[in-house]
């Protein structure tokens, strides 16, 4: 048993660790400033193409190396740093250019483009800033034991889910280099917590999980289900016990990803009530089975005829089968394909478009749509409190004294509530990921490195959830510009302007939100217009580079425009993977 916070690995130490920590980073944001003022000289010196790349790779893999604590103690900083190379627009409306590292790749490679030198050299010196602001919160701001862990563990997660898909290093794919980096980084971190045998196993889990990468370079033959499964599974688990065994104080928060979780496939490691207003808005089984009633009555709707149920079957894993459904009492279509509400608890935000942030905002929503429901709330409460079975589980619900109505905001947490209980986390492919090695088939697996590496599917759609939701913090939900044809056969834009309609900033026109592929098998036709009716359909429009890859001219797609020249037997080996994700 670990007896304290102040047992080594090496010889017993003075300075309480997180002290040390501390110190060890602000040497280490220093290393990373002059590793970048080598490759700022370079490029004022007119060096070749091969010595600047070089010098760049060596950038990266010093801000690797405390990646960990500059991505949990300075985010915001940290996007500047090393954000996504196209521009980003916030929910106010914010643009935020793009800038830092990725940015810097695309001036890089495949070759040096030297009329962006005045550029490439303006961000370098935006990391000038980026690294004074480090320096500044570690000079003011005491680290605290428990954040080192949850800040390493969280490291783990955003290598397995990041870092091994090339996520941010697209054009360079040094993948493996630069987990080794951060491996590296955290295990000299963890050193200066392990004491005893059971402890130093961590350190013993992190090295062979070091010489896989190392012996494992190549980024299109990497596997991924071994290295996640075999070495970094252990490791975020281990991290996890070591901090439960020194019974450190933790201070928890209302987040997604659970404090507690070992790994991301653990079977609670998801929190449902993460995306809530507040407190009071937390699933109970009195509101589940309150809201899984009003789901399926048609009371809701303005003309009794119509429920949420009615367009999401349980049946068809809560869709409707449609390519689109049609506006209450007419043959006129609406406007987007009807997606599934598994899972939906896991979203920062919802609908194509995320218009809205909450489950309870999307239920109103729905309701009062003129086309959908065409309902009202204030109408429907009124009914409801006329019927005696209602008013019993309305009052079980959301007890309160004296009730003599019922609030429309009960309605939609109810019905918000019961879509939480929706989330089925229990597919082969998180059997698999827990430890039965034959839940899924070589064909699967292979699959599913496929996936997470050469297909690029796993940049966008987020593993183990899937979806657009940003591991390992899970607070942006993204969207994406891939050039949806209006129809499998059409190769013309899909008219529709996605999130451009709610944000008119022009990045983001033809922008839709990237659903979660967890029961894809069973949600067919695809797309925000059903556009493909087939899995197979999907693989090979993305494998033809979206829209750009069928001769449209879009601008602003955000899917790379280059083949992705899989093999027939490669796209078939990726549909085979996406069918171990369908809820059991």
């Amino acid at each position: 048993m670990v007896a304290g916070y102040l047992l080594f690995s090496c010889k017993q130490q003075t300075a309480a660790p997180e002290k040390i920590i501390a110190q060890n980073l602000l040497q280490q944001i220093d290393d990373f400033a002059r590793t970048k003022d080598k490759l700022q000289f370079a490029i004022e010196q007119g060096a070749s193409n091969e010595e600047l790349q070089k010098l760049f790779l060596n950038t990266r893999l010093a801000y690797k190396k405390i990646e960990w604590a500059t991505e949990y103690f300075s985010p915001v900083v940290s996007r500047f740093v090393n954000g996504p190379p196209v521009e980003e627009v916030e929910v106010n409306a914010q643009v935020l250019a793009p800038a830092g590292l990725q940015v810097m790749e695309t001036y890089l490679y495949p070759l040096y483009d030297s009329t962006k030198k005045k550029e490439l050299i303006a961000e370098l010196k935006g990391l000038d800033v980026a690294c004074e602001q480090y320096r500044s919160y570690l000079n003011n701001i005491a680290l605290l034991n428990w954040q080192v862990f949850d800040a390493t563990k969280l490291e783990m997660f955003r290598i397995i889910t990041l870092g091994i898909t090339g996520f941010d290093n697209a054009l360079s794919q040094n993948s493996m280099r630069e987990c080794v980096a951060s491996l590296q980084s955290m295990k000299t971190v963890l050193n200066y917590y392990i004491g005893d045998k059971d402890t130093e196993q961590i350190g013993e889990k992190i090295d062979d999980a070091i010489n896989y990468l190392k012996q494992h370079t190549d980024f299109n033959t990497f596997d991924r289900a071994t290295f996640i499964t075999q070495y970094a599974n252990p490791i975020s688990a281990g991290i996890n016990d070591l901090k439960v065994r020194m019974n450190m104080p933790v201070i928890t928060y209302n987040r997604l990803l659970n404090q507690d979780a070992g790994t991301l496939f653990d079977t609670d490691a998801y929190n449902v009530n993460a995306y809530i207003p507040d407190q009071s808005y937390y699933i109970t089984k009195e509101k589940i089975a309150l809201g899984k009633k009003l789901f399926a009555d048609p009371m809701l709707s303005g003309t009794g005829t119509r429920s949420c149920q009615s367009c999401h079957q349980p049946e068809k894993a809560f869709t409707d089968g449609l390519v689109k459904n049609t506006a209450i009492n007419s043959d006129k279509p609406l406007r987007r394909n009807t997606p599934t509400l598994l899972n939906a608890a896991l979203q920062a935000a919802q609908f194509y478009d995320l218009r809205v942030n909450t489950l309870e905002e999307q239920s109103i929503s729905v309701v009062q749509n003129p086309d959908e429901m065409h309902g009202s709330l204030h109408k429907a409460i009124k009914l409801l409190w006329k019927d005696e079975k209602y008013r019993k589980l309305f009052s079980a619900a959301f007890p309160k004294a004296g009730r003599s109505n019922i609030d429309t905001s009960e309605v939609m947490n109810a019905i918000g509530s019961y879509i939480r209980s929706l989330t089925t986390l229990n597919s082969r492919f998180d059997t698999y990921m827990r430890g039965n090695r034959t839940a899924m088939n070589e064909t699967e697996i292979r699959g599913f490195n496929l996936f997470m590496g050469k297909a690029k599917c796993g940049t966008c759609h987020y593993m183990p959830l899937f979806n657009g939701t940003l591991p390992p913090r899970y607070m942006r939900m993204e969207t994406e510009v891939i050039g949806v044809p209006a129809g499998a056969n059409d190769n013309t834009l899909d008219s529709d302007m996605g999130r451009y309609n709610i944000i008119r900033v022009a990045s983001l026109k033809h922008s839709f939100k990237i659903p979660t592929l967890r029961n894809a098998a069973r949600t067919a036709p695809y797309m925000h217009n059903g556009a493909f009716a087939t899995l197979e359909q999907v693989v090979d429009f993305y494998n033809k580079g979206g829209g750009a890859g069928l001769d449209m001219h879009i601008e602003n797609q955000t899917l790379p425009f280059d083949k992705l020249n899989l093999s027939k037997k490669e796209c078939d080996e990726l549909v085979a993977f996406l069918k171990t994700l369908d809820s059991q």
